[in-house]
């Protein structure tokens, strides 16, 4: 279990990275990084916890991060940093 979080966390930073180099989100590197660990982190609390799971300890990071990105509003925070 403690090998699955760090891999999660890291497929996480991965995902995060690659949606802003991609112009999926417009956060930054560094805080969609952030946003994406804080998905993953809720997604592995809630499939420890609960036991609910989409599968493997990697696709739930995926669907983690990516979901965590595309709830916070991406095109708001670019519209503020144009102005």
């Amino acid at each position: 279990m403690f090998f699955s979080f760090w891999g999660s966390l890291m497929i996480g930073g991965v995902v995060a990275y690659l949606s802003e180099k991609w112009d999926m989100t417009h956060h930054g590197v560094l805080q969609a990084i952030i946003i994406a660990l804080g998905g993953v982190v809720v997604l592995f609390m809630v499939r420890v916890m609960f036991g609910l799971s989409f599968g493997s300890p990697g696709i739930n990071a995926i669907i983690g991060a990516a979901g965590a990105l595309i709830l916070i509003p991406s095109e708001a925070i670019a519209r503020k940093r144009r102005k």
